[in-house]
């Protein structure tokens, strides 16, 4: 016989997303309220939120999800990754191997988390995308997870190449500018992505060599008129991770609260570092989202504060950086010699706590 339902509706009717009771989502037959518990993290949210992460995976190394997950979860978030590939390491090795998701497969897993009443999400992030077909296949989540939650806030790291090359086909440089943009809330492109994205000056592909020849941001204004260009396609808040110029390492960060409005710009002055790190650019997004939505220290949100978002973030990273060149130097290894992989669960205090060393000056 069905015992009262009253037990598991008392713990379901005061849980509230984004002012939504979850139980909208969620029908319960007779046979699941006697067996089914409910899902906590759908019942019991956190204060900061629930993130689906879709991103590159390596089983050695922090790269992609692997690089993105655990900060934000340290930050106090229910994140769920979706692996656009699983390899055995980065490519930057001699060898690698390891599978590929294509947009049929991400369709799949969208679909059966949609069949369980499981796709309300408050944010979602994207990395690393290496096909046409996978990255429409993200547009239509992002077009799905919003009928569910038309709140969400979705972070995008637009890989596409860096120094003047690029990692992906030349089609997607199109639809990341064209389709993409237009629907991300946050964007967190390199210099290098951040001159695609805008057409900031005219660039020319050299087949041959797939490098692209583009008109450089050479100035400060430079950078700020990217970011004004890029809000103007869609996204409220911009991060040019980092901007190579006259020796010196740059972030320029631009958040418009309201459309029309002229933006709040920033720039952080960062060290320039010796070496190149594998995973920096998916940590700096994860740690821009995570910063940005609340700030842990004291339970006090900033949400509309990118500046202190990045100053954050930032140190955090820096410290890490220090971190794993000072553990390489012990190693016996030249730091300078090769790509280096990051000592993320090492630095996890970093995360958590990070010591506020790089501060934004913001432009007036």
């Amino acid at each position: 016989m069905l015992r009262s339902r009253s037990p598991l509706l008392s713990r379901l009717q005061p849980a509230r997303i984004s002012g939504i009771f979850f139980f909208r989502y969620i029908s319960f037959s007779k046979k699941s309220l006697m067996t089914a518990p409910p899902i906590l993290s759908l019942a019991l949210p956190s204060e900061t939120g629930r993130v689906l992460s879709i991103q590159s995976h390596t089983v050695q190394g922090y790269v992609g999800n692997k690089s993105a997950v655990f900060p934000l979860q340290l930050l106090g978030y229910d994140v769920d990754p979706i692996n656009s590939v699983q390899f055995s390491n980065h490519t930057g090795y001699p060898t690698f191997k390891g599978q590929v998701l294509n947009g049929q497969q991400l369709g799949d897993l969208i679909a059966g988390l949609e069949e369980n009443n499981l796709l309300y999400y408050t944010h979602l992030l994207t990395g690393y995308i290496g096909s046409v077909s996978f990255l429409n296949a993200v547009l239509e989540v992002v077009h799905k997870l919003r009928s569910v939650n038309p709140k969400l806030t979705y972070v995008c790291d637009p890989v596409m190449g860096d120094d003047g090359k690029l990692y992906v086909p030349t089609e997607l440089v199109a639809i990341y500018r064209e389709k993409v943009v237009p629907v991300a809330s946050m964007l967190t492109p390199n210099q290098f992505e951040a001159e695609l994205l805008t057409g900031f000056r005219s660039c020319m592909l050299q087949e041959a060599r797939h490098v692209m020849s583009c008109g450089r941001i050479v100035a400060e204004k430079d950078g700020r008129e990217a970011c004004n260009i890029l809000h103007a396609s869609g996204p409220s808040k911009v991060v040019i991770t980092s901007i190579n110029m006259e020796g010196n390492l740059l972030l320029i960060g631009s958040h418009q609260k309201e459309k029309g409005h002229s933006p709040d710009q920033f720039k952080i002055v960062m060290p320039k570092i010796p070496a190149y790190f594998t995973g920096t650019g998916d940590l700096m997004t994860a740690l821009l989202l995570g910063w940005s939505n609340v700030m842990l220290l004291n339970s006090i949100k900033y949400p509309d504060n990118l500046d202190k978002a990045a100053e954050l973030a930032v140190s955090s990273l820096q410290a890490l950086l220090q971190r794993t060149l000072a553990d390489y130097v012990k190693a016996g290894f030249a730091p300078q010699s090769s790509s280096l992989e990051i000592r993320l669960v090492q630095s996890q205090d970093d995360i958590r706590h990070p010591e506020v060393k790089y501060k934004a000056e913001r432009y007036t």
